[in-house]
């Protein structure tokens, strides 16, 4: 689905430019908008709507009794925005969800398989500089735990 790395810059109206491969997917899936919201790690989640469908039905299941359930789905489900591209395939996000991410002018636009993040482009760099060097031991740990789970 969706793949890559992509470095983009907020144009003077506040506009992203969704990479042309991800446009391409969503028109593959007939996805005429999507949803954005508060990811981890100081990013955003993208969704296609049906992916969108997908985690909502996830975490709508999770016990509201629960502190960590209900903290967990307001901010997330709060933090929601329906968006759709323009005919150049620029979005406009929110200006909160701008604050959360750090995003002031330059992006990563990266493909994580079912979901786009977005990422202020200082942030990925720590992020990617801090968890690159252990790479392949974390993919090793997750490998033992499949095997053994």
């Amino acid at each position: 689905m969706f793949y890559g790395e992509y470095e983009h810059t907020i144009d003077r109206k506040g506009r992203i430019i969704i990479p042309s491969k991800f446009r391409d997917v969503f028109k593959e899936q007939f996805a005429e908008k999507f949803y954005v919201t508060r990811g981890l790690d100081k990013c955003l989640f993208v969704f296609t709507e049906e992916e969108w469908k997908t985690q909502e039905q996830k975490f709508k299941s999770m016990s509201f009794t629960k502190a960590v359930s209900r903290t967990f789905n307001r901010l997330f489900f709060s933090g929601a925005a329906d968006i759709s591209c323009d005919k150049q395939g620029r979005i406009l996000l929110p200006q909160y969800l701008k604050e959360y991410a750090g995003i002031k002018r330059d992006v990563m636009i990266i493909g994580v398989s079912n979901r786009i993040e977005i990422w202020s482009k200082e942030e990925w760099r720590k992020y990617y500089e801090g968890a690159a060097p252990s790479f392949e031991k974390t993919a090793e740990n997750l490998l033992d735990l499949e095997e053994k789970g």
